[in-house]
């Protein structure tokens, strides 16, 4: 007799009003801090984040997944939701504001982290920046109790409080509007991340990351109601359609895995592993070509931009990397695809020679945005996919196309269905996006 497969953990969203009101603080901290009590939580981050996963994993010891309302299924994001089964308590980080997401749903909503709070029956703790006001923290508050009638809001922690006399402001006003306060925290510059041009820095870059997770937890516990907090979470409710991960592109993979090329989501890669894969990480920073045994390679993107240098004179790398794409396919995402090209030039505008499988010039002399989800339609196969399939990603760079001469590799829109002509590209075994795969579309 099969023994019966555990309980969901039940669920908490943490979200704000914005971006930078401290939300990677409070959930670094909350993670410290719970795990300090010897609770098991399962953290998932909402949208197309590849950096804070990391982040997540290190302050409670479990993989964070990625959680996409538009561009996973119902049934994938309930696929991942059950890494939460056998935990005591899962938590998720929003992004951006809570209701924040593009005018046109994708495969299931328009990737609001609300989306995905109201799916899963989570309850919101909403994290606003205190500062320079009072009491009318609370009709923002207020405003966004009652914005929709899904997801309910669990209550509010207050940050960047800057005195006794202004947490009693605040708390007056929320006691007004019936909001719930579970925490108040004091100002603690000291406490935020550091970040460049795509974000924070990675987890495996930070230094001192082990410390300042542990004080996150201390300040944390000190400063939030925990066992408020934690009974306000609610059953994590699965949607019941079946779940259809990407296919994995292989069975041997060699991954190009260091501090240039790191940006792999975890769900992909879980998947992948699930279906029988082996991945075999190598270092093109060290020198390194991929395994020969693999039957694919995979550049993921990363900060080649940052190791531009080391790259150029990585003769063995470039050398295994042509050898390899004589016979089997290369496949670079963003980062990857750039160190697959012809050349990429720094912001102080120095060229640097790249492995050359493809023609494509990159250039972050002079840096233009480049952010949003990405709908692609294949013109060729992908390891992976057919020809005419169509794949979710997103796309976040700053770099600029100044030549990618080889064959469009698939017909690109955004998510309002907008042309875009970062297309990738394809030569030979060769091929590259300048999108992040995040799921096959349905």
């Amino acid at each position: 007799m099969n023994a019966a497969a555990p309980p969901l953990a039940p669920g908490l969203m943490i979200s704000a009003p914005a971006s930078g009101t401290g939300k990677t603080t409070l959930m670094l901290g909350l993670l410290a801090a719970l795990a300090q009590r010897g609770l098991a939580v399962q953290p998932f981050k909402c949208g197309p984040d590849y950096i804070d996963p990391g982040f997540h994993r290190a302050a409670s010891g479990r993989a964070s997944f990625n959680l996409d309302g538009w561009a996973m299924a119902p049934g994938q994001i309930a696929k991942l939701a059950g890494a939460a089964a056998g935990a005591d308590l899962a938590l998720a980080e929003g992004s951006m504001g809570l209701f924040d997401g593009v005018a046109t749903a994708g495969a299931s909503g328009t990737g609001a982290s609300a989306e995905i709070a109201a799916l899963m029956g989570w309850p919101v703790v909403l994290i606003l920046d205190a500062s320079g006001q009072a009491q009318s923290a609370a009709a923002t508050a207020l405003g966004f109790a009652r914005f929709r009638p899904r997801p309910t809001l669990a209550g509010v922690v207050l940050n960047r409080v800057a005195s006794p006399r202004h947490e009693a402001l605040l708390r007056a006003g929320m006691e007004e509007a019936g909001i719930a306060v579970l925490g108040v925290l004091p100002r603690r510059p000291d406490l935020e991340m550091p970040e460049r041009h795509l974000g924070l820095v990675q987890a495996e870059e930070h230094a001192t990351l082990r410390a300042l997770i542990d004080e996150a937890g201390r300040f944390v516990a000190a400063h939030v109601d925990l066992d408020r907090l934690r009974a306000a979470a609610r059953p994590t409710r699965l949607p019941a359609a079946a779940g259809r991960p990407a296919p994995p592109p292989g069975q041997r993979i060699a991954l190009a895995r260091d501090a240039a090329f790191s940006f792999a989501y975890p769900h992909l890669l879980q998947g992948w592993r699930a279906a029988g894969a082996e991945l075999l990480p190598f270092s093109p920073l060290a020198d390194e070509a991929p395994d020969p045994s693999a039957e694919i390679c995979w550049l993921p993107g990363g900060y080649p931009e940052l190791h531009a240098g080391r790259l150029a004179a990585a003769s063995r790398f470039h050398a295994g990397l042509r050898a390899f794409a004589e016979t089997r396919p290369v496949h670079g995402e963003c980062g990857g695809y750039m160190a697959m090209g012809e050349a990429l030039i720094d912001k102080d505008g120095a060229r640097h020679r790249m492995a050359g499988l493809l023609g494509l010039v990159t250039s972050y002399a002079t840096r233009k945005m480049h952010l949003g989800y990405r709908l692609a339609e294949l013109h060729h196969p992908l390891p992976g996919h057919e020809a005419a399939a169509r794949l979710r990603g997103h796309e976040f760079h700053y770099s600029t196309i100044l030549d990618q001469p080889d064959a469009p590799l698939a017909h690109v829109v955004d998510a309002a269905g907008a042309p875009v002509p970062e297309t990738g590209s394809r030569r030979g075994n060769a091929s590259g996006t300048f999108f992040h795969l995040i799921a096959e579309a349905t």
